[in-house]
């Protein structure tokens, strides 16, 4: 997929006028973390109105872990735009994990998107830099080219955290390992069902509920399969199908459809945290895409 990615013709070409700067490319990846969080009813997700599946956090947490993390964005947005290796993103990255820790009092509230986010961010700044704009194609190869053999090479290391401790026993595509591939299900499902939400005219909301479960869908949620093994995984595939084969949130008891699937994942314990950071991550190429002057040949 790499090599296949890295050989496409269809890369963006250069515009005229002023490129996003980083730390606009910050302020869209902020945004993008409220935009998941605002959502609901998610399953088993903490939104500004309950805690999910989760006893140890809830939306003031966070909103403290989101404002901790928005210097974060521009600066590694900006190491992408200096060209920096991958060695210095992943200090930036292990930096915003310990204001985010530092914020929250030690939970782990967007170690994920901090990883997801930041490097796209390092993308959009490179790419920006570099005069292309930033729709999903040119921020992929982007981030192929720049870091693809790191990145591939840190997915076989094994993981010490519990999401990829989990994955490997399981036998499940690890973060890593979909970051190495280019983040498949981001661009090949998330997105893609984001944007056929939005241009069929149904409301933010609801195209942002439809992406969320295309994702828990397929995904190998490393979040669900710790918290639920792969009996929870394959319960909450199967349901987030049944949810989009019947029509999705748009159908008239969409949202009552989408909140009762959330008390039965809380019953369940289940959270899918992989699902939510790729949602954000969503939101965040939305955002980029809409922000490029002179965009053309997607």
């Amino acid at each position: 997929m790499t090599s296949a990615l890295l050989h496409s013709p269809r890369i963006s070409p250069r515009i005229a006028g002023s490129s996003p700067t980083p730390e606009a490319i910050g302020r869209a990846a902020t945004l993008s973390l409220y935009d998941e969080l605002a959502l609901s009813p998610k399953p088993g997700l903490v939104t500004l109105l309950d805690r999910g599946s989760h006893t140890d956090m809830d939306a003031h947490t966070f909103m403290r872990s989101l404002l901790a993390l928005r210097g974060y964005f521009a600066r590694i947005a900006t190491l992408g735009a200096q060209g920096a290796g991958f060695p210095a993103l992943q200090a930036c990255g292990i930096e915003a994990e310990a204001h985010m820790l530092s914020a929250t009092g030690g939970i782990n509230t967007h170690r994920g998107a901090i990883f997801m986010l930041g490097l796209l961010c390092a993308a959009a700044g490179a790419a920006s830099a570099d005069g292309r704009a930033l729709h999903p194609t040119a921020v992929r190869l982007t981030l192929l080219a720049r870091w693809g053999d790191a990145l591939q090479a840190r997915s076989t290391r094994p993981s010490t955290l519990p999401g990829g401790i989990a994955a490997r026993r399981l036998g499940l595509r690890s973060a890593a390992a979909e970051a190495a591939a280019g983040f498949p299900i981001l661009f090949d499902t998330a997105l893609p069902t984001l944007r056929a939400g939005l241009s069929r005219g149904i409301d933010g909301r609801r195209a942002r509920l439809d992406a969320l479960f295309a994702v828990i869908a397929v995904l190998d949620d490393s979040n669900l399969a710790h918290r639920g093994g792969l009996k929870g995984l394959h319960y909450a595939r199967q349901v987030a199908r049944r949810f989009l084969e019947d029509g999705g949130a748009a159908r008239a008891n969409g949202i009552a459809a989408a909140a009762a699937i959330g008390d039965a994942f809380v019953e369940r314990r289940l959270s899918p945290g992989g699902a939510a950071d790729t949602l954000a991550a969503a939101c965040l190429l939305h955002r980029l895409g809409s922000m490029a002057p002179g965009i053309v040949g997607r």
